[in-house]
């Protein structure tokens, strides 16, 4: 009996230790909606942070996206400053090559118009000097074949005069025979003084002073001999005056 007594005990300090009164009920509640409200605001605070942390994220990236780009701004321009350097000075170079090239060629071309000057003036000189060569020669040609005229017929006139006076001269044919006579070997002594010879006939024919005008059949005589003259030939030395007109034999 005892236990079963305190065994209601127990239960009947448990059921009143489990239902609460109503005061306690609602204070709980309040208390939920304040912890409820705290949550609330501590969300939204950490919300905020968070979206104020972003934003500064943002603008750092963006600053240092802006600091890249004035960066690689400031590389394009060292870059370009520095090809433009080197452009302005390979142009300050090939200038420089340009007008030593420029002063070289204007020495070379004016040692080439000095010699160019030279060769004109020294082929003036020659052409006037072949100019008065060639009228000298020509005068001296001339004065030459005059002398050599004047000496021949200086040699030769003596014989006219007398084929003249033999013509005056009246006599029978053999006073006329012996008239020729002498002049003829006045003529050949003229000629002799001129260095002038006849040429020899007898023996071959030689087609070098001889002409030969006919050709005949002989057994008696040589081949290729000289049968006739027609025609003296006369040389003077190894030019020939006139070659000897012949019959030869074949």
């Amino acid at each position: 009996m005892l236990k079963d007594e305190d065994m209601n005990a127990q239960n009947g300090e448990n059921k009143n230790a489990g239902e609460k009164p109503d005061e306690d009920i609602e204070s709980e509640k309040c208390c939920s909606t304040d912890k409820k409200v705290d949550l609330d605001e501590k969300s939204q605070e950490s919300d905020s942070k968070n979206v104020d942390e972003k934003e500064k994220k943002d603008e750092e990236e963006k600053s240092e996206c802006k600091s890249e780009t004035k960066e690689s701004k400031s590389q394009e321009k060292e870059t370009e400053e520095k090809k433009l350097d080197e452009i302005q000075e390979k142009r300050k170079k090939l200038q420089k090559e340009l007008k030593k090239e420029n002063f070289r060629l204007k020495d070379e071309n004016s040692k080439i118009m000095n010699k160019f000057n030279a060769i004109q003036d020294r082929l003036s000189r020659t052409t006037a000097e072949y100019d008065n060569f060639r009228k000298r020669t020509s005068k001296e040609k001339e004065g030459i074949y005059s002398d050599a005229c004047k000496d021949i017929l200086k040699e030769i006139l003596p014989v006219l005069d007398n084929l003249e006076r033999a013509v005056k001269v009246e006599g029978n044919a053999e006073d006329l025979k012996k008239g020729v006579e002498m002049t003829m070997r006045q003529f050949n002594a003229a000629l002799k003084k001129l260095d002038v010879e006849e040429i020899p006939t007898e023996g071959e024919f030689d087609p070098n002073i001889h002409n030969a005008v006919m050709h005949v059949e002989d057994d008696k005589c040589d081949k290729n001999s000289i049968v006739e003259v027609f025609q003296k030939g006369y040389k003077r030395g190894d030019k020939i005056i006139r070659y000897s007109m012949v019959k030869v034999a074949n």
